[in-house]
């Protein structure tokens, strides 16, 4: 991206240029070099606050003056690092590079001396006082400045860095001043006696250490001359060495001895025509060899092709596996290694089923969402068993470079292909079933976007034509089965969120993790510590102490620790022979193998005064319970919120509070005037936000305001609105696995959220009763006990 100054706006600039200089202006610190005025400076800008400067300066006056660093200065570099003498100037034009610096033109205006400092954060500002040229004609200045004129023009024929256009300019030049500040500006010498140049206000003087130093630039181009003689005669010996060398090769030919780079290409050619590459791939890589074959091993290219072409070789460019289409395989090997999930499950074997009927259909793409320890990771190896394809993962978590997926050009020392080609390449066919982890955790820097790149590699109508930038060759990923995991859809990018078909997953309850705990948990744990089914047995009622007592999570993985830690204490037992017999883990034994309880079902307890109501709220990581507690105190009204909790959190206790001052208590009118209402949530060091907890919050405050107590054996969930009315909200499954969790069976819910019920487990279902509401009036009337709680206060 771009950003220059239009035609009509040329003039604008050139009057800024003109302009009287600003009392303060941003310093933009150069490193190695010194600009000069009246000339055109290119520059490169990395430095962050550089950057900063620069775009905040192309939205004001685009001015800015540019100091020279000491030497020895560091990469953001104090004020007391640099000269006191600078020039300002205007930004003509930036350019946004895509690693994330800049490329600015600046027109150097008038030079300046550099004040005091304004400011140093976030980048440095000082004031500045024009220090303009002293010109005193005489036949001095005009002499220096034909022998200036001179001796440039004879650098200009000699050394190529300079334009032959600078030449006419010098020549058109009358100005001493412009023509000092042109010279010294295009010469390469020391940072120092450039910036003693600029410093130099006399043009007399000026000119006269300028001519100096043409005269020593002078010597030293005569001296490069003659080295350049000398190393044109020793290219010419090289010329000759490379003559004979190919008579000495064609001479081996005869006698039928091959060199080793000739062997090597021969072994590159035939594997790379055993890799049945595409006509455009193999185009590129006959081009590559014939580079390669004439390159001597000593070449430092040498190996650079030599790597490009094993990649090339190594690729499954036709290579795929056969599908095992047979339904009734699939559905056992699902069901063999998870437990339930029978949607996901129905969603692979209706992609089998389409793959059966029409083989050349595009591969789906899958993204499981879901908390934690759920299984969405090894379902991809279930589903890459079930078709019998190669399985591969990989993990973009906390990934920040675009060249991690699309991999770095063959320019850069040691670049290699990006991870999609990598695991393409690891998994010797080009339709592996490829799980892509953690999607939701990548994030972006100025090194680029990878969520951004992943738009090509998961959207079916491009990833046939994938160009990894190592390759530089389109890659066909239409038959690669890609499956990705995320926790939370919030952080995905709609782009890609759009080119995926989401299935989400949902916690457990506590009779499916007891069944997983059973098939798949404690005999995975059993073999892993060398227990068999003679040596070690836990009980159902074992299982559940434990769910209920020493974990609280949606998935299983705390579950399978805990399994584990028993089974290695009683493998310890048996280690150390303190036992011989079978070990049976009962509901009374848990505590003494795990230690107390660290979960309690206290929410019968924290119910038992007014002022306290039941919440349910929706994590990344599943569903929880939360507490809302109300209290009143004299005082002028006033209401306080603590508990960590977020803007729309805040808002949702004001309407509630507002809604409550509207109802009939029963009790004095002035009592809202006369009481400051606090409302806290428990669990204060950890944020809290949503508007799911309005119902909940205006529940508690009735509460303390009425006296009655909520009901125990009740939790609630639902917006409100000023005028009372309860909307809908989100994540109604895992706030109702939450609730079972805590040993809650009755919930208030909107009744907007009544077809979500069906996604609730049936058999949880059965056990909970769901009150179904419209208003917060009917809320209170389901949630409030019926009498008033007389207490201490």
């Amino acid at each position: 991206m771009s950003i220059e100054i239009p035609s009509s706006d040329g003039e604008a600039v050139e009057a800024a240029v003109r302009t009287r200089l600003p009392e303060a202006l941003p310093v933009l610190p150069l490193r190695e070099a010194v600009a000069f005025p009246e000339t055109l400076v290119p520059l490169a800008v990395g430095q962050e606050r550089s950057i900063k400067l620069v775009n905040d300066v192309l939205t004001g006056n685009r001015m800015l003056v540019m100091v020279a660093s000491k030497e020895g200065a560091g990469d953001e570099p104090g004020h007391d690092e640099l000269y006191e003498v600078g020039v300002a100037g205007v930004v003509a034009r930036m350019l946004k590079v895509p690693d994330g610096t800049l490329r600015i033109l600046v027109h150097g205006a008038q030079r300046v001396d550099i004040g005091e400092y304004v400011a140093t954060d976030p980048y440095l500002i000082a004031r500045i006082s024009e220090a303009p040229d002293i010109v005193v004609p005489s036949p001095e200045l005009e002499a220096l400045h034909r022998n200036v004129q001179t001796a440039f023009s004879r650098i200009i024929e000699e050394v190529p860095y300079l334009p032959a256009e600078l030449q006419m300019a010098v020549a058109n030049l009358d100005d001493p001043a412009e023509l000092g500040h042109l010279i010294a500006g295009a010469l390469r010498i020391k940072t120092d006696e450039k910036q003693r140049l600029l410093e130099e206000r006399d043009v007399t003087e000026r000119l006269r250490r300028l001519s100096e130093l043409l005269a020593r630039e002078l010597d030293l181009v005569e001296i490069g001359t003659r080295i350049q003689s000398q190393v044109q005669s020793e290219m010419d010996k090289g010329q000759r060495e490379y003559f004979l060398r190919q008579q000495l090769k064609a001479i081996q030919e005869e006698l039928g001895e091959v060199d080793e780079t000739q062997a090597e290409a021969g072994e590159l050619r035939e594997r790379l025509d055993q890799a049945g590459l595409p006509e455009y791939a193999w185009k590129q890589a006959e081009r590559e060899l014939q580079r390669f074959e004439r390159l001597p091993p000593q070449a430092a290219e040498h190996g650079v092709i030599r790597t490009y072409l094993e990649w090339l070789a190594d690729l499954p460019w036709s290579q795929s596996t056969e599908d095992n289409l047979d339904l009734k395989h699939g559905r056992q090997v699902l069901d063999r290694d998870h437990y339930d999930i029978e949607s996901v499950k129905d969603r692979i074997l209706e992609f089998l089923a389409v793959r059966k009927l029409k083989p050349d259909a595009p591969s789906s793409i899958l993204c499981f969402v879901g908390p934690p320890g759920v299984g969405k990771t090894s379902l991809g190896r279930s589903i890459a068993g079930a078709m019998g394809r190669p399985f591969e993962r990989i993990s973009v978590g906390g990934v920040r470079d675009e060249s991690e997926i699309r991999g770095h050009r063959r320019t850069y020392i040691g670049a290699l292909p990006g991870t999609i080609i990598r695991v393409i390449r690891d998994a010797g066919a080009n339709n592996p079933v490829l799980m892509i982890d953690e999607i939701d955790k990548m994030g972006m820097d100025f090194r680029g976007d990878p969520a951004s790149a992943m738009l090509e590699v998961l959207d079916p109508e491009q990833n046939s034509t994938f160009r990894d930038h190592y390759l530089d060759l389109p890659f066909d990923l239409s038959r690669v089965f890609f499956i990705c995991t995320a926790n939370q859809l919030d952080t995905v990018p709609p782009a890609l969120q759009d080119r995926m078909e989401v299935i989400e997953l949902s916690g457990y309850t506590q009779e499916e993790k007891r069944e997983i705990a059973k098939r798949y948990l404690v005999p995975r744990q059993m073999e892993r510590t060398g227990l068999g089914r003679s040596k070690i047995e836990l009980t159902t009622e074992a299982l559940e102490e434990i769910i209920d007592g020493y974990t609280r999570e949606a998935g299983v993985r705390g579950l399978e620790r805990q399994i584990g830690s028993i089974c290695r204490k009683v493998a310890r037992e048996f280690a150390e022979g303190t036992r011989r017999s079978k070990r049976v883990i009962r509901k009374t034994t848990v505590g003494e193998l795990l230690g107390k309880r660290r979960f309690q079902l206290d929410v019968k307890t924290r119910v038992t005064q007014p002022g306290v109501a039941t919440g349910l709220a929706w994590t990344p990581v599943g569903g929880d319970v939360l507490f809302v507690e109300a209290t009143a105190y004299p005082g002028d009204g006033k209401l306080q919120i603590t508990g960590q909790l977020g803007d729309v959190m805040k808002e949702s206790a004001a309407a509630a509070l507002s809604y409550v001052k509207t109802l009939d208590h029963g009790v004095p009118a002035n009592y809202f005037r006369e009481h400051d209402l606090h409302i806290h949530v428990p669990a204060g060091a950890i944020p809290k936000d949503g508007p799911s907890a309005g119902v909940t919050m205006a529940t508690a405050l009735a509460s303390r305001v009425t006296g009655r107590c909520v009901r125990a054996d009740t939790a609630m969930t639902g917006e409100i609105t000023l005028t009372g009315q309860v909307l809908p909200i989100g994540g109604l499954k895992e706030k109702a696995l939450a609730a079972q969790r805590v040993g809650i069976n009755r919930l208030i819910i909107p009744r907007r959220n009544e077809a979500d019920i069906d996604d609730i487990p049936a058999h949880l279902r059965r056990r909970m009763k769901f009150v179904l509401v419209d208003s917060e009036d009917e809320v209170l009337d389901a949630a409030l006990q019926k009498r008033a709680v007389r207490t201490a206060r």
